[in-house]
């Protein structure tokens, strides 16, 4: 066979990686539903996505360490970030 043919970059996923794809999408990007779909933790969850987004050449930074409660408490002695944001990134953490 012979011609000229677009590459596709989801062809590589496999079914799983397609089935994890679906989920997040289906769940608005929501990885706490992709961690209850795969009955797996939270970091493993990310683990897999972040692998799945590599597969299809979408490479992520490398996230940063979250900052530690004593960090965000001092963050808020210095009055660089206020109680309720120290709440919501130890939440997200």
């Amino acid at each position: 066979m012979s011609g000229a043919f677009a590459n596709c970059e989801f062809c590589v996923l496999t079914n799983e990686d397609s089935d994890v794809l679906r989920v997040f999408l289906a769940s608005r990007g929501n990885m706490q539903e992709l961690e209850r779909h795969l009955g797996v933790s939270y970091p493993t969850a990310r683990a897999r996505f972040d692998a799945l987004l590599g597969k299809i050449g979408i490479d992520r930074p490398p996230a940063t360490a979250a900052p530690s409660r004593v960090e965000l408490m001092e963050q808020v002695a210095r009055g660089e970030i206020d109680v309720d944001e120290a709440l919501r990134r130890l939440e997200i953490s």
